[in-house]
């Protein structure tokens, strides 16, 4: 089904109706709305006014149109801010982020807290049952805008008060995170201070940990969000439409208090965002990378546990990207049945009309600013209208046979202490998801410790520190588990093993770690396949191991350090594989775990949704369909920027 996002507080009244109208003419089925209205619904402390939102579900409703409402806490209005100027946020180096944008507040502020609960009760009290009110968005994208982590006052008692629950005393604190070290030692919680604004480095624990507590911060204020929606507004879904490529807090215990996830799809801004080399970021610039969007389709699906939907996506240029390319006619077509593909329940389009003011002005809508007609993605849209018709019901997923175990732990570990500069923990799990969508493989995301029942492969890029919980998961799995570098390399506060890494992953493939090395660019290590893979490169990092007992080396490096090894089921690499080498090794490991796999060129993906299997041409050249086959959609010889499905 689709969606679409819309601003009714932003355009005169009349026009309402004949917006539902053109939206349920589209095939449009869910509206969200209101996730910014918090200064329309109560102008100034006290003085509510609903009605106006109330008129507009209704005008939607008339057109059977199901609404989507957002709470809106995601901008408090001028009036709250001067009278409790502490819930703004702070940035690293101690300076205030005021009033003029959105996402001005910190996680920690208890004033922000208490009125957070005062207008989302209000909101869901007066809509809550409403028979238009599907369901609910908490908020609107945390994080947006690097507002996770915040370093004021608020922030630091906050702090104080969260390690103290996990550590209970000074002491266990100093003794985890090896405070003797520089006479960092305190005697009270109340002597912690943020973990910035040092001399020099600061303590890696301490930085780790504050990671934990803002993510617990975002995980704690969105549950009472959650807590008020279901106790006044029963029988409607809630979720929190997340990002792409944004780490700071875990997505996965934000979701376990959700019904579904959603994500803001955005590929072709993403390209400018995300550390693609220039040559790459011209190469996709209209189109975007092949993997940018279901990289996230997979890995919010995970979240969602299986519920998903796209609350944005991209139907035009952008404005926020530092440069911001029209897509390549057909994208948002591709874009949109790509994430149906996936699995997605629900499409929906950011936004219904280009806004002709404010910060987003240069932003794309499904209608142009002027109302003269339908923007290239309002045409598209359209399309996938008419196709979704002519297909019907689309069948559920099924579970992949590939597992990616997706750590925010070790995301934050790494950027805590990378050891080399371009240590990326985004960076490298997209690869590996790149590598083995080339294979023709669908993906499902996990976090450490899920089931992996099921699963023939178990990737894992890296997980720093390996919990209890994990390691149990990945002794009792039948299937193959690759690991990554530096997997197993720290403690839960940030420190090397007593038995040096790969701590408690040497109970599944014994070796040790005795040095590591971090390759600037430039810097490389050839690879020695011999009969197993091809020779290769590594790049950006590698290790100098002593094997144990029962591992066997499968590739060396030319100074016959290992790089592949096995031990039964368990293999590990010593070293971040170049694009080249992990291919093989990829399609060495999959045909180890007995996958059938297809060699895909560099802008083909396949992805399978039931009997349905899907082909997306992001390429610049045309690509047949490898199989005979009844189409339910496009040709047998896709072309750029188009797809096709068959059963």
């Amino acid at each position: 089904m689709l969606g679409v996002c819309y601003y009714p507080e932003q355009w005169e009244e009349p026009k309402w109706k004949e917006d539902a109208i053109r939206m349920s003419e589209l095939g449009i089925k869910y509206v969200r709305i209101a996730e910014f209205a918090w200064s329309k619904l109560e102008p100034s402390e006290g003085d509510l006014q609903l009605d106006w939102l109330k008129r507009s579900i209704d005008t939607l409703s008339e057109e059977g149109l199901q609404v989507v409402l957002g709470t809106p806490t995601a901008t408090p209005p001028i009036w709250l801010v001067n009278k409790y100027p502490s819930i703004l946020p702070y940035d690293e180096n101690g300076k205030v982020r005021g009033f003029g944008s959105r996402r001005h507040y910190s996680f920690s502020s208890s004033d922000y807290i208490r009125e957070s609960e005062r207008i989302v009760e209000i909101v869901a009290k007066e809509f809550g049952n409403h028979p238009a009110v599907a369901g609910w968005q908490t908020d609107n994208e945390y994080g947006c805008h690097d507002t996770i982590l915040s370093w004021g006052s608020e922030d630091l008692k906050a702090f104080q008060r969260w390690l103290e629950r996990k550590y209970s005393t000074p002491q266990k604190l100093n003794q985890a995170w090896g405070n003797v070290f520089w006479s960092m030692e305190v005697n009270s919680f109340e002597e912690i201070t943020l973990p910035h604004m040092s001399v020099t480095e600061v303590n890696p624990a301490a930085r780790l940990d504050f990671f934990r507590f803002s993510s617990d911060q975002v995980v704690a204020y969105n549950k009472m969000q959650v807590e008020i929606l279901r106790k006044n507004s029963p029988g409607r879904f809630i979720t929190h439409n997340f990002m792409g490529f944004f780490h700071d807090f875990d997505h996965f215990k934000v979701g376990e208090d959700l019904d579904l996830s959603s994500w803001d799809s955005y590929p072709i801004g993403f390209v400018e965002v995300f550390p693609f080399t220039e040559e790459e970021r011209v190469k996709w610039a209209r189109t975007s990378h092949p993997d940018v969007a279901p990289f996230h389709h997979d890995l919010y699906r995970g979240v969602g546990k299986g519920r998903w939907w796209v609350m944005e996506q991209q139907p035009g240029p952008v404005n926020w990207a530092p440069w911001n390319p029209i897509p390549l006619k057909g994208q948002i077509r591709l874009f949109t049945w790509e994430a149906f593909a996936h699995g997605a329940e629900v499409v929906s389009y950011f936004r219904w009309r280009q806004a002709p003011f404010a910060q987003e002005q240069m932003h794309a809508g499904l209608n142009l600013p002027d109302d003269s007609g339908w923007s290239q993605g309002g045409k598209e849209a359209q399309t996938v209208h008419f196709e979704l018709q002519q297909l019907g019901e689309l069948p559920p997923s099924s579970l992949a046979k590939v597992a990616l175990v997706f750590d925010y732990d070790s995301s934050w570990s790494t950027r805590t202490q990378p050891q080399g500069k371009d240590f990326n923990y985004n960076v490298l799990t997209f690869r590996w998801y790149t590598a083995i969508r080339r294979l023709g493989l669908d993906v499902d995301f996990v976090p450490p410790g899920a089931d992996l029942s099921g699963y023939s492969l178990i990737l894992v890029p890296t997980m720093l520190h390996v919990s209890d919980d994990a390691l149990r998961s990945f002794e009792s799995t039948k299937g193959i588990v690759l690991f990554g570098p530096r997997s197993g390399s720290k403690t839960k506060h940030m420190s090397i093993p007593s038995n040096l890494p790969p701590g408690p992953l040497s109970q599944l493939i014994p070796f040790t770690v005795l040095e590591v090395s971090s390759l600037r660019p430039g810097l490389e290590e050839t690879v020695v396949g011999g009969e197993m893979i091809p020779n290769g490169k590594v790049i950006k990092w590698r290790e100098n191991v002593e094997i144990g007992e029962g591992t066997e080396v499968l590739a060396t490096y030319e100074d016959e350090y290992p790089f592949f090894l096995q031990n039964d089921r368990y293999f590990y690499l010593t070293g971040w594989a170049d694009e080249s080498l992990l291919g093989s090794v990829f399609s060495f490991i999959a045909k180890k775990a007995e996958i059938e796999t297809i060699q895909l060129p560099e802008g083909i993906r396949l992805r399978k949704r039931g009997q349905l299997t899907f082909a997306f041409n992001y390429g610049e050249e045309n690509w047949s369909i490898p199989v005979t086959a009844t189409l339910e959609l496009g040709t047998p010889q896709i072309k750029r920027g188009e797809l096709a499905a068959w059963k």
